[in-house]
């Protein structure tokens, strides 16, 4: 009797050990449209929908494409969670070569939260400001 109750604990132990591990893909995964608010910025304020597909595509287990759309226009972009920071790059349009807007925050657990903003054209911050990103998937467009 003593040997089959060690024997039942044996063969269950593995199996609740991988039922309490939280599930990385799911528990910790950036996928979702997520608002991102810009505050104090000389003509960037409001809140911009950033839509992030975390499929490490970009060199870091989650990363992946990002997209946001400005004045009716689709813009693309990457994004990367390094250790506990989100670094969001999106192309720009307009009369520069190299433009783009870059949202940088902390990030931990599928989580997204506060930072900074950066407009940035022919490689200098022309417009920055305060980042607050809201909860996943509650983008009003």
């Amino acid at each position: 009797m003593t040997r089959s109750i060690r024997l039942l604990i044996a063969a269950a132990l593995p199996v609740v050990a991988l039922a309490l591990t939280p599930g990385a893909a799911s528990a910790q995964s950036y996928t979702g449209d997520w608002p991102a608010t810009v505050t104090h910025s000389k003509g960037s304020n409001g809140t911009y929908c950033l839509s992030l597909t975390d499929n490490g595509s970009n060199g870091w287990p989650h990363s992946g494409q990002a997209t946001t759309v400005l004045d009716g226009t689709t813009l693309y972009g990457t994004f990367q969670v390094i250790g506990s920071l989100i670094t969001v790059t999106i192309q720009s349009y307009g009369s520069y070569e190299d433009a783009g807007l870059v949202f940088v925050a902390q990030a931990s657990n599928g989580t997204i939260g506060k930072g900074a903003y950066d407009d940035v054209y022919d490689g200098e911050g022309i417009d920055s400001g305060a980042l607050a990103f809201g909860a996943k998937n509650s983008c009003s467009e």
